[in-house]
């Protein structure tokens, strides 16, 4: 059996979890310019750097550039990023992660949209910040990691 080509009607989710539970992870495919998959590379080493390179490919298995808006295509269990969501490899890898948490719920039959379950997708996001920061040898990496942490508590504090 394998994974369905998009997942949209009620048959191709039910395939898509009965992948799930068996223990599918996708081959990630790449695809858009030599910087744009540089830059994806190096987002896949801060993955398995955190050790999140397996849930991330669990539920994502293409990211495309393209000209438009950075969005996660459910129906084609894929990201859609332009070149400026990549410019920073670890806040990119965290919206990533983000996305792969969203689509989880999707592929999962849950409430995927909405306040509820954006504030559990940011959660994952911060999650993965902070298991970075710890695992990450680089310093560089570890202070970006502290960067947008406070960001994102300080941006929290604003509501």
């Amino acid at each position: 059996m394998s994974f369905p080509d998009r997942v949209y009607t009620t048959a191709e989710h039910q395939k898509a979890r009965e992948m799930l539970i068996s223990g599918h992870k996708h081959t990630l495919k790449i695809s858009g310019s030599p910087d744009f998959e540089q830059k994806i590379n190096q987002i896949i080493a801060l993955l398995k750097t955190a050790e999140y390179f397996d849930f991330f490919t669990r539920y994502i298995r293409e990211i495309a550039e393209i000209d438009g808006l950075t969005q996660l295509r459910e129906t084609e269990v894929a990201i859609w990023a332009n070149k400026f969501a990549v410019e920073n490899p670890v806040d990119a890898a965290s919206l990533f992660v983000q996305k792969a948490s969203v689509m989880k719920e999707y592929l999962e039959g849950e409430l995927y949209y909405g306040g509820a379950a954006e504030k559990r997708s940011i959660e994952k996001r911060l999650e993965f910040l902070r298991v970075l920061k710890e695992k990450s040898i680089d310093q560089e990496v570890r202070e970006e990691c502290e960067h947008l942490l406070l960001m994102w508590r300080d941006s929290s504090l604003a509501y």
